[in-house]
């Protein structure tokens, strides 16, 4: 073999690499955020980091807690959300994905710190408005109302929850330890603020956490038959507040989202095989 030829093997293993390496598979794990916030501890721990830009997209691949991931954020909504998801599936073809972030609380015993793990997802803003207000989509055989996480992520996200040390949160009471809750987000592409809109959420959709990303995410994984977890920490309570409280505790919430999250890679290394 001659010497360029052993050169051009090396360029093509490298070039090739996010697509053939990761979970027990060969696969890489795919975490998505919307914020750069959010990925900021990621994006620190990550290591043999990697630059690769599609369609205005950059995505960094690398290890994370001994496994082989690809990171990206996607802005803010739905439809950036399902760009950069699509993106991830068909350029790195991951074995599983992530979605990590913040999250306004729904479920009134939640507080900032708090992290969901999203059981299941919908789209609380995809539907019919009437004459008698709105109405959630009917489910089809292509879009389904709500999503379901798979079993293996959620044992795995439990595992987590068990260890896992987070930020504690100052309180005007002195610090409390944030709780960890299994529940339902919502997905929307508006942000929440106001009690009456809680309430309705709530009641529709029994949903314990609300964000802008998850559900559209959690849908094109689950039309590519890729297992998909969406991990949300609480910055606020969706109320007339919403917005200062979201400034105030979005990098504690970000960082504790990112903290299961590294933690939740851990796991998944012991226990890799994930099925959608």
């Amino acid at each position: 073999m001659t010497r360029l030829f052993q050169i051009v093997i090396v360029v093509l293993a490298v070039a090739w690499w996010p697509l053939c390496a990761g979970s027990s598979d060969g696969r890489p794990t795919g975490i998505l955020t919307a914020l750069p916030e959010e990925m900021q501890v990621l994006s620190q721990h990550l290591k043999d980091k990697r630059m690769r830009t599609f369609l205005g997209v950059t995505f960094q691949t690398g290890k994370l807690e001994g496994r082989k991931v690809v990171l990206a954020t996607s802005g803010i909504g739905k439809i950036n959300a399902a760009k950069t998801a699509a993106l991830l599936l068909d350029r790195f073809n991951p074995g599983e994905v992530i979605f990590s972030g913040v999250a306004g609380g729904l479920n009134p015993d939640l507080a900032p710190g708090d992290i969901v793990i999203g059981t299941r997802t919908a789209q609380h803003d995809f539907g019919k408005l009437t004459e008698r207000g709105f109405e959630p989509q009917t489910p089809t055989a292509e879009t389904p109302l709500f999503i379901e996480a798979p079993g293996e992520l959620l044992r795995a996200a439990d595992r987590v929850a068990a260890r896992v040390k987070l930020a504690p949160v100052l309180t005007t009471h002195g610090t409390r330890t944030p709780r960890v809750i299994r529940g339902v987000i919502i997905t929307g592409d508006v942000f929440v603020a106001s009690p009456t809109k809680v309430a309705e959420l709530r009641e529709t959709f029994k949903a314990d956490a609300v964000e802008m990303e998850g559900a559209a995410v959690a849908l094109v994984c689950w039309q590519q038959r890729v297992p998909c977890m969406v991990i949300r920490s609480i910055s606020d309570k969706a109320d007339v507040g919403a917005w200062e409280d979201f400034e105030r505790f979005i990098k504690m919430a970000a960082d504790n989202s990112a903290r299961f999250t590294l933690e939740l890679l851990r796991v998944l290394t012991e226990q890799p095989k994930v099925t959608p």
